[in-house]
């Protein structure tokens, strides 16, 4: 039997016209010999307009629930992950070839790493691609660089949330997305780090779309007080959980494996 790897895509309606080029980036996605994709599409509320932008494939899963943004639809989700791996594809964006097998390279590869995340470009209205400087080094994040990084550069993560891929038993752990308006991902990223070691991946990954109708362009996603409460729950939660010194692997496991 295969082994399989569960995207999990959040949508809503304004988001849902950009699910077939979602499909066609996974389509391509070419994965090592055992290994296959399964998609799991959650709508973030209950109405008519996602529905009919649904790929019909076996391998595609959807269904609806209660609006409580993308954090709790990813999170409703993993009621159907199957796999030791769960991979983050929003609605509006794109894998770029090759992505899932270079996430699975790793994390097959080395143990001890609990997430990767991978060089992201900006996709913009006319079809052209932007990038941005300030990527890491290629290879492995140690414990406590992201959190460091965000703290001293004004909230920003030096690395995109957006191209996450983690196992699926350390995601559990965490309670799956963090409960917040936004800076879900990035509540998660943020307590990945507190616990286990990451990698990043210096070719590019993800196409992250950027247009009119994204929820990170709206004024509330800007608004002050919010993002103040947003940052310090998430910085809150991050430095509890590696205070507890519980980390991933478990100390014992850990010694059994290897370091890149």
């Amino acid at each position: 039997m295969n082994r399989r790897v569960t995207v999990v895509t959040a949508v809503h309606g304004p988001s849902a016209r950009f699910l077939p080029e979602a499909y066609a980036s996974l389509c391509a996605q070419r994965l090592p010999d055992g290994w296959e994709w399964r998609w799991v599409v959650q709508e973030d509320g209950t109405s008519d307009e996602v529905r009919p932008h649904v790929p019909d494939d076996a391998r595609v899963s959807f269904r609806q629930g209660r609006r409580g943004g993308p954090g709790v639809a990813r999170t409703i989700a993993l009621a159907r992950a199957e796999g030791p791996y769960v991979k983050v594809l929003d609605a509006d964006d794109q894998l770029t070839p090759g992505a899932l097998a270079r996430d699975l390279a790793v994390l097959e590869a080395h143990p001890t790493v609990g997430w990767t995340t991978c060089r992201v470009l900006d996709l913009l209205p006319d079809g052209s691609t932007a990038g941005f400087p300030g990527d890491p080094d290629d290879g492995p994040i140690e414990r406590g660089t992201v959190l460091d990084h965000w703290k001293r550069n004004d909230f920003l993560a030096p690395v995109h949330p957006a191209s996450l891929c983690v196992r699926r038993e350390l995601l559990t752990a965490l309670g799956g997305w963090m409960a917040l308006p936004a800076s879900e991902d990035t509540g998660l990223l943020l307590a990945l780090d507190a616990v286990s070691r990451g990698w990043f991946s210096a070719e590019t990954g993800l196409l992250y779309r950027k247009w009119e109708g994204q929820v990170t362009g709206r004024a509330a996603h800007l608004d002050p007080a919010e993002r103040t409460a947003r940052t310090a729950v998430a910085e809150a939660r991050a430095r509890a959980l590696a205070a507890f010194g519980w980390t991933y692997p478990p100390a014992g496991a850990a010694a059994t494996t290897s370091t890149p």
